[in-house]
């Protein structure tokens, strides 16, 4: 198979990230990594905390901004691992290590995509953003380094999709219900119990739909995932505490669902954020039509990514398959990156030709 530019490169890359511990706010080093390879390729580089960019050389503030992003901090190994999670091994054509997958291979194809791509006279301009702490939605990640790049018309997410275009995006709001009761003595007849009143709070959540479903993203959905009651067994307990897990579709504002749920629900609700917006983009965007052309297909992400804090019109796409983010020997194949950085570079410029 053909290499695509700066391949061998990319490949060297990612091993030195594997190599190196990131986890979510501790990616300072990996950050300093990024930084070197790109300033080594000529690139000049930009840095907020743990955060690295580059804009193409012949950046005009006059021309649209396409944002290509994706992260590098990475979860904890599970217990699971029959490798060394830090030790980059390729066997028969796979990259085995931590982060490989998620998101290491789109990070690194997508730098070989601006390093390709950033002298040339393209009618947008690009900036490359690696960015830290998307794991765990972190303050810190792409949140604070937006801001700092400009005005951007849209973004492209490097996240492992088999190099498929998410076009459509869940968004979450986690919520911590409380329902209360008046504590007794289980032997006696005194005392509400909380459990008890909690049975109708708890199967509204499982039976309530929202009316307005995506044709993209489909229905709102809720599911209790914690409970918690009582604290000794002849004690009838005075409070249920249970948290619902919500994804929601582009129908609606948190604020809206929160608001509907606070109405019916009857009991005690908090929202533990509100910043983690579902996304979706119109089929007429040049991003979507660029797909249409090269025949990657399209499809609505279960999932979420960096494009809940942004505030464009994006899509999520990368190397790499989503089934093996988080799982135990985590792996890519280096065909997988060598399509990656094709299929980025393609992407630009049928964008490039649609602006």
């Amino acid at each position: 198979m053909e290499k695509s530019p700066l391949f061998e490169e990319s490949v060297s890359l990612l091993s030195q990230l594997i190599a190196t511990q990131s986890f979510s706010r501790e990616e300072h080093i990996t950050a300093d990594i990024i930084q070197a390879f790109l300033e080594q390729h000529g690139a000049q580089t930009h840095r907020l905390m743990n955060n690295v960019w580059a804009f193409s050389d012949n950046y005009d503030q006059n021309k649209p901004t396409i944002l290509l992003n994706s992260h590098h901090d990475t979860v904890k190994p599970n217990k699971d691992w029959s490798r060394n999670p830090f030790e980059p091994t390729i066997e028969n054509g796979i990259l085995y290590g931590l982060g490989s997958n998620d998101a290491g291979a789109s990070l690194v194809s997508l730098a070989a995509c601006f390093l390709a791509l950033r002298q040339k006279e393209l009618p947008c301009n690009i900036v490359y953003a690696a960015t830290a702490e998307e794991e765990i939605a972190g303050k810190n990640g792409v949140e604070i380094t937006v801001p700092a790049l400009g005005n951007i018309e849209c973004a492209i997410v490097g996240e492992p999709t088999t190099l498929q275009m998410a076009i459509a995006e869940r968004g979450l709001m986690v919520l911590d219900a409380t329902v209360y009761g008046k504590s007794g003595h289980a032997a006696r007849t005194t005392g509400i119990n909380a459990i008890e009143k909690a049975i109708p709070v708890l199967d509204w959540f499982r039976t309530f739909s929202f009316p307005k479903i995506s044709p993209t993203l489909g229905p709102v959905k809720m599911t209790v995932t914690q409970i918690q009651a009582g604290t000794q067994h002849n004690v009838i307990p005075d409070r249920c505490t249970f948290v619902v897990d919500i994804r929601l579709n582009d129908c609606y504002t948190h604020e809206e669902i929160f608001s509907i749920i606070q109405e019916h629900c009857g009991c005690e609700i908090q929202a533990r954020s509100m910043r983690l917006k579902p996304s979706s983009i119109a089929n007429n965007h040049p991003l979507v039509q660029a797909a249409e052309r090269l025949g990657i297909p399209t499809f609505a992400s279960p999932t979420m990514s960096d494009q809940a804090l942004l505030s464009v019109p994006s899509i999520k796409i990368g190397p790499g398959m989503s089934e093996r983010s988080h799982t135990a020997d985590e792996f890519v194949t280096l065909d997988e990156i060598n399509n990656g950085i094709k299929t980025y570079i393609s992407l630009i410029h049928t964008v490039a030709e649609l602006l």
